[in-house]
Parts: C-alpha cells; structure tokens; sequence
C-alpha cells in the first residue's frame, strides 16, 4: 500500500508514525503547550528526528464538548505554523486536521499534503470535491454527529459492522468523484464509550475488509486514563501498550503525541514478522 505525497509515494506496508501538533488552547492533553515559534519549532524537530513521518497540524479541538470556533480562527492557527514548519523543514510532510473545506484548500496552497477530516466530509458537503480537486491523501474518520454532540450517539446495532457499513458509503462516495488515496480511521473516543473502544480494537482486524491503510488514534485518549484511573498525563504507557496490539491487528499508521516511544513499537513488532 503507498500514498503520493507531494510526488513522494510512501510505503505503509511498513507502518509509519503521524506526529501530532495541535496549535489549540483546549486540546485535551497538549492544549497550549506550543505558543511560541521556537516551541513549535523544536517539538517538530524532535518528531521528526525521531521517526516521523508525518506532522498532523490541527488548530480546532475536537475533544468531547470542545468549543466551536470560526473559519477564520482555525485559519488564523493553522495556516502560519504550517508556512513556519516548511520554512524550517522543507521536506516535512504536513497533514492538516480539519473537517473545513476552506482550510484544506488554504492549508494545501500553504504546503500541506494530507487531510485528515474527522468527520468523513459529513460535517462539508464540499469537503470531498475540494479532496479531489487537490488530489491529496485523505484521512476519513468515523464520527457521528459533532464534538458537542458526539457524546450521546452511541447507540449501535454492531459496532464494528455500523462502522465498516459507514466506511463503505465514504469510501464509494469518494471513490466516485476520483479520489485515489484513502486511509480510513475508526474514530477511538468519537461517538463511542470505554468499552465500545475497546470492542473496536478487539475487532480492529476486520476493518482490513476495506483494503485500505488504517489509521489508529490513541495517543493518551481517555479510553486509557479512565480505564488505569490516571490521567492523559500518565497513559503513555497505556498507549504505547494499545499501539502494539493495533500494529499487531493491521494499522499502517499510528497518530501520536510520543514518536520515539511509538516508533519502537514499530521497530519491536516488525521484528516479530
């Protein structure tokens, strides 16, 4: 499985590390952890440096409850630290995260080449078209509803099917306007409980029905630090332990805030192949 970057084709079958950057004041763990241009600066160094692949740039919090806030803000954050980074890192490969057509489009003329929407063009009906006409890479996500409202719908027939059966609409929908390169992300801590998380990793393998990379989202989420009664603070053990069973079960690409601890999970389960 490969995906062009920027005229670069990157090659999942080896798994790859998404390195998270959120430019955010209310993100649920790194919220306001990077204000200045050399802290920004310096955490994608040390990603980079340490095996990532890609730097996820998100300026709009989707945490649970999260506050809503304008185009023009998300734009405001987003799109100066992208234009810093590649100005640092000319090579770095960029993936914005942002359910916004209008952000993908200026996020790809200022260098991004990826977009990870959480909302799997539901949340922008001009989301896909705007995809297609950049012909990046997208990342679709599995969400219902919005941050506000994710919380109360999570009533499912069969978890797992109701998610391949949204993936399969996605994707064909996709598909039909000539998008080539999809990744599909289950959604961990979106429109689902504690238990249902670990239900959709129990059967994370099924997904690889979709024939596409999958993407797993962990990273410190609360599915972690309720289940170990701690805090996102203290779940990197717990994710570094939940990203080992998700490579073993099929993901091609782990989003993370720890890149060096995710990339030996990587190196570790590889050698088990």
């Amino acid at each position: 499985m490969t995906i062009n970057c920027k005229g670069n084709l990157i090659d999942l079958s080896t798994p790859k590390i998404m390195g998270i950057l959120n430019v955010t004041p209310d993100s649920f763990y790194d919220g306001g952890m990077y204000k200045s241009e050399k802290a920004i600066i310096s955490q994608v160094k040390n990603m980079l440096d340490q095996g990532a692949t890609f730097i996820d740039v998100g300026g709009y919090s989707s945490r649970p409850n999260a506050d809503d806030i304008l185009v023009e803000e998300e734009l405001a954050r987003v799109i100066p630290i992208i234009e810093l980074i590649l100005n640092e890192f000319p090579d770095a490969l960029i993936s914005v995260d942002t359910f916004r057509s209008l952000v993908a489009q200026k996020a790809f003329n200022a260098g991004a080449c990826i977009i990870n929407d959480i909302s799997g063009g539901h949340l922008d009906e001009n989301m896909l078209k705007t995809v297609a006409n950049l012909k990046v890479p997208y990342i679709m996500m599995h969400m219902r509803g919005t941050p506000k409202t994710m919380k109360t719908l999570i009533n499912y027939d069969d978890l797992v099917k109701d998610i391949l059966f949204y993936f399969s609409e996605r994707i064909a929908a996709a598909r039909d306007l000539g998008i080539v390169d999809l990744i599909i992300d289950p959604g961990f801590g979106f429109a689902k409980t504690v238990a249902q998380n670990y239900e959709l990793l129990k059967k994370f393998e099924l997904l690889k029905m979709t024939n596409l990379p999958i993407l797993a989202g962990l990273s410190r989420k609360s599915m972690i630090y309720k289940t170990l009664k701690t805090s996102s603070e203290d779940a990197l053990n717990g994710t570094t332990i939940l990203n080992t069973i998700a490579l073993q079960k099929g993901a091609s690409i782990l989003r993370v805030h720890d890149v060096k601890e995710a990339m030996e999970c990587i190196k570790l389960t590889q050698q088990l192949r």
